[in-house]
């Protein structure tokens, strides 16, 4: 997919906003939710608008995964100019997910709609102690329900207590709208960082992970030594089923000095384009040896990674072009748009 172009004097879309309170339900307290950085958005369509759900930290620690993360509301009739709401729409509450998402928060959304109109989401509770991958759906983007982490009855809770994060969901168009697919019968879905796996689902609530021959978890791509994503490969957007296979993009992280790729610099995040079968989702054909997106703007190689970050979370199908939204060095949020008539 692509080129993905920055529209000119657009970008940042969003940036950190010091005026916008909430009363946070475990202070017992006013907090400015918004006021340190905003980044990593999921994205979506909803009653013809773009929404993007957002990543935002308070001030309540020093340093990354230190702040209390809460997820925020935008949308916008051309995908470029946001509003904003007030308040995050989903955050850390005194609910049965309390203990593993709190007091990190909620962290880097991915939303994709079923055909019937409910909204998915996946996102990162935590607990500042281990990440995990939990769901959360909705009807209207604002009202949530909470059902915990994905992993928790696989392999009679196998995985309940490792890392988890950053899943990919399998999608298609149909009728110009971008929706849950299903491949065999089964929901799919690429996730983790520092290697992409693969999990598939019945219910979209619960997700078994696929394995090896040597029990261990399935990973399809790992980093690569002399390449972008040398580092860390992380899933991005939700993937898109088309003719020729089903696209995954995904960030990569360049490593620093020996083992990197010297024509980027050192722990800078970029992102690739991986195709994979149409009829076997686990089968890799091909992947981009560089990146499609790199850091460039001032606002890009800025704020908590000064090294630059460009860390693709959302995409969605809107008047006939493709939207990525990304979190720029974990601070700002920026837009890039690809016209299928101009590739």
């Amino acid at each position: 997919m692509g080129a993905f172009i920055r529209p000119a004097g657009i970008n940042p879309i969003i940036a950190p906003d010091i005026n916008t309170r909430f009363y946070c339900p475990l202070t017992g307290d006013s907090v400015a939710w918004e006021s340190n950085d905003t980044f990593n958005p999921a994205a979506t369509v909803y009653d013809g608008q773009v929404i993007v759900i957002y990543r935002a930290e308070d001030t309540s620690g020093e340093g990354i995964g230190q702040r209390t993360s809460r997820l925020g509301y935008a949308s916008s009739e051309d995908g470029l100019h946001f509003v904003r709401e007030e308040e995050p729409v989903f955050y850390p509450a005194k609910d049965e997910q309390q203990a593993l998402e709190w007091p990190g928060g909620c962290e880097n959304p991915r939303i994709v709609m079923t055909e019937e109109g409910t909204y998915v989401m996946m996102y990162t509770q935590w607990n500042q102690e281990l990440p995990r991958l939990a769901v959360a759906t909705s009807r209207n983007l604002k009202n949530w329900v909470k059902y915990g982490p994905v992993f928790a009855k696989a392999y009679d809770g196998r995985f309940y207590d490792e890392f988890s994060k950053a899943a990919s969901l399998v999608t298609s168009l149909k009728e110009g709208k971008q929706v849950i697919t299903k491949i065999q019968g089964k929901y799919w879905m690429y996730w983790r960082e520092k290697a992409i796996c693969v999990a598939t689902s019945d219910d979209l609530v619960n997700w078994t992970p696929l394995l090896d021959e040597q029990g261990e978890l399935l990973q399809l791509h790992a980093p690569r030594e002399g390449y972008f994503d040398s580092e860390l490969t992380e899933c991005g957007p939700p993937a898109i089923l088309g003719k020729e296979g089903i696209i995954l993009l995904y960030n990569g992280k360049n490593k620093y000095g020996e083992g990197g790729d010297s024509r980027y610099t050192g722990n800078v995040y970029c992102a690739g384009q991986i195709l994979l079968d149409a009829n076997d989702p686990t089968k890799v054909l091909e992947i981009s040896d560089t990146p499609f997106l790199i850091p460039s703007e001032e606002f890009e190689k800025s704020g908590q990674y000064p090294a630059g970050t460009v860390f693709i979370e959302g995409l969605v199908y809107h008047q006939h072009k493709w939207f990525l939204y990304y979190g720029c060095a974990d601070s700002r949020i920026a837009v890039a748009v690809f016209d299928p008539t101009h590739p």
